[in-house]
């Protein structure tokens, strides 16, 4: 059994950072966002990586937790966590970088939840990042190439996200977490991210359902997170066909960010995209109580996918509870 509940364990805050696009989209109103991909550094590695920094320095400003914070947990797409080491490496918090593609986000929140139930800590900060123009460089090919895309692709989107875990009571409960697992399909094509990680999406859904003993209504909202169009088609579709579950409150956050006008493919990815949803959308409208949320992430590497290899993927559930 891989699902928790919690008893103690809150979201204190969240500072966002949202990329010129996606502040055109749908939502439009974040805690920050940048007039350009360059945030006024030289590379867009420098870029992503004050992106981070500055989300760092806004929660722990603004909460007055200098030096109250136990332990920091981050992840980016980048290789060997580059972004997430740079953007650490001056606050002198405990470090623990986390690679889970799409789904690091819910990964850091899980692993985080976990040290705070056990009473091990007492607050920690989750934070990711990505950047359209170093993802596309590492995983597929930088824009100067020219390549087309398939209308199946997604377009990772640029921005930051921190969010303050503790075990102070807020309005914010994160109730329980289902740990997935890796499941490969069988799929290689690197431009359907969508195909690739439903499978995953759908697992640790019934996982969790199964395990807390729950129906799919239990939730006000179950939340994916970057599935895209043609992905959340996939993933509605296969939980109808094969465990005759339609669900009348799902959402994609790769759904929520672009407006259709901006013809963006089929969507966003990357994982800041469910957390820029989530604190930006979700948990500000009154209509939401109960949150499901599952991040996505595909599990390949430029390496991989050139060796002609499978794409396995991962998916990560949580639970939150609006508090009156």
């Amino acid at each position: 059994m891989a699902s928790f509940k919690y008893n103690n364990v809150y979201i204190k805050d969240a500072f966002s950072i949202a990329g010129p696009l996606e502040a055109e989209g749908q939502i439009r109103k974040f805690d920050l966002t940048l007039e350009d991909y360059y945030f006024k550094e030289k590379s867009f590695i420098d870029a992503e990586i004050k992106m981070q920094r500055v989300v760092l320095e806004k929660l722990l400003y603004r909460n007055k937790m200098m030096k109250k914070i136990d332990l920091l947990i981050g992840g980016d797409l980048s290789n060997q966590l580059a972004i997430s080491n740079f953007g650490a490496k001056d606050f002198m918090i405990p470090f623990l970088g986390l690679y889970s593609a799409c789904a690091t986000f819910a990964e850091g929140l899980i692993v985080a939840s976990n040290f705070i139930e056990s009473k091990t800590l007492k607050n920690a900060i989750v934070i990711t990042s990505s950047h359209n123009l170093n993802a596309e460089r590492q995983f597929r090919f930088p824009i100067e190439y020219g390549a087309p895309k398939a209308s199946t692709t997604t377009f990772t989107a640029t921005g930051a996200v921190g969010t303050i875990v503790s075990n102070e009571k807020s309005k914010i409960k994160i109730e329980s977490a289902t740990i997935g697992t890796i499941v490969d399909f069988d799929q290689y094509d690197a431009t359907h991210m969508g195909a690739v990680m439903s499978p995953a999406a759908i697992k640790v859904l019934m996982d969790h359902l199964n395990e807390l003993n729950r129906t799919s209504d239990y939730y006000d909202v179950i939340l994916t997170g970057d599935l895209g169009k043609i992905g959340m088609e996939i993933f509605q579709e296969c939980l109808k066909v094969n465990y005759g579950m339609k669900l009348k409150n799902h959402l994609d956050a790769g759904c929520e960010i672009f407006l259709s006008s901006q013809e963006i493919y089929s969507g966003a990815s990357g994982p800041v995209t469910l957390p820029l949803v989530l604190f930006n959308k979700i948990l500000k409208s009154d209509k939401y109580r109960k949150i499901l949320i599952i991040a996505t992430g595909s599990l390949h590497s430029k390496d991989t996918t050139n060796q002609k290899k499978s794409i396995p993927s991962i998916a990560h559930a949580l639970s939150l509870e609006v508090i009156s």
